[in-house]
């Protein structure tokens, strides 16, 4: 297997109360922000205008995003294939949806002047599907953590382990969350799709290392359990890095190049790509010698 770094010998246990640290900032840092700014919710969960209109002559979805954008309005586009209609969703209250419409048209017009458009309809988005997914998603959560718990506790014939595994990936969730939060990204249905991506990433990741410590707790049974899981962190750290940088090589260029579109969705998993890198090394074997070392 191609070696991204050479043999290592890092004593991440004996760093393990400074990796506690950074991770519990990270993850204040968020809840303040929730705290005092609160989520930036979009259309799904806070409900708003919808727009449809239809132009006369062809126009692409970034032409009508652009327009939209400069005369002041954030909202989502999104396109009818083979019929040049768009939606425009927008955030807002009930009562402003013929204030919000008007607005989108006047500035499609002075954007578009020499092309004609009809509006095919105008209505109010409510909520109750965004709710109903997000409860959905929420039970499907805690479902799927309550299974990598049993799954881990039965393959490697201890609880602590899956427990372990869940609070990682819990991290990585919460501090991408609260990022998305300081930076003031809208958090849609897309985003949440990004999260439970990134929850099953870390968990692949952490049971990998795992693995590799129960094979040394085979092959050296007298060894203590800080140094096997120091020898177990080097050993797959090669592995880990290339696994990652590829994962981040392929977010970063969505980030840096996908467009307005996935811009957020890139975002969410570029930091949760890095943080399911860091809790995996630094969260997650740390809280297992943490448990075992004081429970002996």
């Amino acid at each position: 297997m191609m070696n991204l770094v050479r043999k290592t010998n890092i004593d991440f246990i004996a760093k393990r109360y400074v990796f506690f640290a950074v991770s519990g900032l990270a993850i204040a840092a968020g809840i303040v922000s929730v705290g005092f700014k609160g989520a930036n919710l979009g259309l799904d969960f806070t409900g708003g205008t919808l727009l449809q209109v239809k132009f006369e002559t062809p126009v692409t979805i970034a032409e009508v995003r652009k327009t939209v954008k400069d005369a002041g309005i954030e909202a989502g586009i999104q396109t009818f294939t083979g019929r040049n209609a768009f939606g425009i969703k927008v955030k807002g209250r009930q009562e402003n949806v013929n204030e919000i419409a008007d607005k989108v048209l006047r500035g499609l017009k002075a954007g578009m002047p020499g092309n004609a458009f009809i509006e095919e309809r105008r209505d109010y988005v409510g909520p109750v599907v965004g709710r109903d997914l997000s409860k959905k998603a929420l039970f499907a959560i805690i479902l799927s953590l309550f299974g990598i718990i049993i799954y881990v506790a039965f393959r490697f014939s201890n609880p602590v382990w899956g427990a372990a595994g869940v609070l990682a990936l819990l991290h990585d969730v919460f501090v991408t969350f609260g990022a998305m939060s300081i930076t003031n990204r809208e958090v849609d249905l897309v985003v949440v799709a990004a999260l439970l991506t990134i929850a099953g990433y870390s968990i692949n990741d952490t049971i990998v290392i795992f693995d590799r410590m129960r094979e040394n707790i085979k092959k050296f049974p007298k060894m203590r359990l800080g140094e096997l899981v120091n020898v177990s962190l080097n050993e797959t750290l090669s592995r880990t890095l290339i696994t990652n940088a590829t994962v981040l090589g392929v977010v970063a260029i969505l980030f840096f190049f996908g467009g307005d579109v996935i811009n957020n969705f890139a975002f969410a998993m570029l930091v949760g790509s890095i943080c399911g890198t860091y809790s995996t090394i630094a969260i997650a074997t740390p809280l297992v010698y943490q448990w075992e070392y004081k429970n002996k």
